[in-house]
């Protein structure tokens, strides 16, 4: 029955992490699109979102049978318990490039605005946190993961200077508040990918050490 079980845990463990690296994917492709206005690809996204929704529903019925099958206790019960949760942020990190990609083909499709707003760093440090995160839960990395949860207040910080950036262009040209407003939104969703990557390494936390480490920033 042990064996049963580990076998279990092990296709769960491969099945979680496919289902990062296909986020993962989504996130670099939606950053691309962004980064060079392509709406084609874009619309590409929007339309591959079903896949990961479905895997994120598989993934969670097989925690669910696991755990009413073997009632798994101690480290066994913990991994299970991070990958319910997990599995959940990496569904909504997929619909937040989704959400991304509405933005791209908005503005893609409308004239151009003469303001000084570049993603580029956010989303390389955004897309850093996500990689690093998903490594942290490949290798079990304590350092790692604690290096992703710091990293979260660079990326909020990012956030407030795009908003009050957005916000001046928005005094400036009110008549363009429509399209302006979703450069924000960018903004917003990028630091939302930070904030579920800073989750889950803050799951592999929990997985490795047994105390849940939420808010550890605050201590």
């Amino acid at each position: 029955m042990k064996r049963h079980l580990q076998r279990e845990l092990e296709n769960l463990k491969r099945r979680i992490l496919s289902l990062g690296a296909m986020v993962e994917e989504r996130v670099r492709m939606a950053i691309q699109a962004l980064e060079t206005r392509d709406a084609k690809a874009a619309e590409e996204i929007m339309g591959a979102d079903n896949e990961i929704d479905a895997m994120e529903v598989e993934i969670e019925e097989e925690c669910l049978k696991i755990l009413a099958l073997h009632q798994p206790v101690a480290v066994d019960l913990r991994f299970i318990a991070a990958v319910i949760k997990i599995n959940n942020d990496l569904e909504r990190i997929g619909d937040e490039a989704v959400n991304i990609a509405k933005r791209v083909v908005y503005i893609s499709k409308r004239p151009p605005i003469n303001i000084p707003l570049d993603y580029a760093l956010m989303a390389q440090k955004t897309e850093i946190m996500l990689k690093d995160s998903l490594d942290s839960l490949v290798n079990l990395d304590l350092d790692l993961a604690y290096k992703v949860v710091l990293a979260d207040d660079e990326v909020d910080d990012m956030n407030v200077i795009h908003y009050d950036k957005v916000k001046d262009a928005i005094k400036a040209q009110p008549e363009r508040v429509g399209f302006l407003i979703n450069f924000f939104q960018i903004s917003r969703r990028l630091e939302r990918i930070a904030d579920h990557a800073t989750n889950i390494a803050e799951e592999v936390i929990y997985m490795v050490e047994g105390e849940i480490s939420r808010h550890i920033k605050d201590y």
